[in-house]
């Protein structure tokens, strides 16, 4: 079955091979807008609606990243007789946007799955922190999307400290694109608008207050999203309580998310790769195969640390992340282990019971 007049919502003929084989030659698709705990709002050709997963779907998922996230696409059954859509299955990821789960989970939790582009927002004033963009900049080269990185309000400190953070931004080797916004001029909207392009999916993130949801309002033309006035401080405060995929004007798609506090890495050696290329560039140099560049003697990367070549801090975040990543790992793959040996263990005690 052809869903071409489906493109204005990114699909493509990836998608079409993965419709073939997972729904069948007549199955229909929609792509997942939102989720409200048992419910999706689903997107297709006729508009919205709303769907519940099959029983059977639900039973044969093992795990919750095998369940629909806003961006998916996935199998459904709907007649005009029926009040809910129901979903048979999921197509695979082109791309994901995922994390480490909150807390002591060893787990990934996704945020959204099939974006093109995710654009990681920071407040100027008092939410401009290196770090945590580096990490954010780790999650989306991971999932395979191209990150961009939005400065908002910028008219709340001087050009001088605006400055330092862009400097700092290019001293840690940030190949991204980074985008500047002004709050009460409006002054670089038209260059984020420039940025979307007709079917293509672009994810804002961020911490809370930073204005994620007053842009998106900004590009849809209307308040479609909640926001609160902001702070005394002149930041703002967190609002969004779900992720939600809408369609602007232009035809380019966004999704919105609530602010993320805890952002830890899992397993995710290809962004931090992709996201400190200057370093592993460095490390093909390495005279030892199983160097840690942190206390070997003729390490390329320790010798560009100390002429200046890198940055103590970006450095600092390198090991760091590395280490949090392959610890996270580690501890999943035990788990799994944890896991198989306490399957095996139930199933022979169910023979011994019979």
């Amino acid at each position: 079955m052809k869903h071409s007049n489906l493109e204005a919502l990114g699909w493509d003929s990836w998608f079409e091979e993965q419709a073939r084989l997972r729904c069948g030659p007549a199955g229909a698709v929609a792509r997942v807008a939102a989720v409200d705990r048992d419910q999706l709002l689903l997107l297709d050709e006729t508009g919205a609606f709303r769907a519940k997963l099959s029983g059977k779907f639900m039973y044969e998922s093992a795990s919750s990243l095998e369940l629909p996230c806003v961006g998916d696409w996935v199998c459904v059954a709907k007649s005009q007789a029926d009040q809910f859509g129901l979903v048979r299955g999921i197509l695979g990821r082109k791309t994901s946007l995922r994390r480490k789960a909150a807390g002591e989970s060893v787990e990934y939790q996704m945020i959204a799955a099939n974006v093109d582009v995710v654009i990681i927002v920071q407040s100027c004033r008092y939410d401009f922190n290196l770090k945590r963009l580096e990490r954010y900049l780790v999650m989306v080269r991971d999932g395979g999307a191209t990150p961009y990185v939005l400065l908002t309000k910028i008219d709340l400190v001087s050009q001088e400290v605006l400055a330092a953070q862009l400097a700092q931004i290019k001293n840690a080797g940030v190949a991204a694109p980074v985008l500047t916004l002004r709050n009460v001029t409006r002054q670089g909207i038209d260059a984020l608008k420039g940025v979307l392009s007709p079917g293509k999916t672009y994810c804002f993130v961020g911490s809370s207050g930073v204005g994620k949801s007053t842009i998106i309002n900004g590009l849809v033309g209307r308040d479609v999203l909640e926001t609160k006035v902001v702070s005394g401080t002149g930041e703002g405060r967190h609002t969004t309580v779900r992720r939600e995929l809408l369609v602007l004007d232009n035809g380019a798609m966004v999704i919105d998310n609530p602010g993320m506090r805890e952002f830890g890495v899992l397993g995710a050696e290809g962004g931090i790769d992709a996201s400190y290329s200057d370093i592993v560039a460095l490390s093909s140099q390495r005279h030892f195969r199983d160097c840690t560049h942190t206390n070997e003697p003729r390490c390329a990367v320790l010798k560009a640390l100390e002429t200046g070549e890198i940055f103590a801090e970006h450095y600092q975040n390198f090991i760091k992340l590395k280490s949090e990543s392959e610890y996270y790992q580690l501890s999943a793959t035990e788990k799994r282990k944890k896991d198989k040996y306490f399957g095996r263990f139930i199933k022979s005690a169910k023979k011994d019971l019979k």
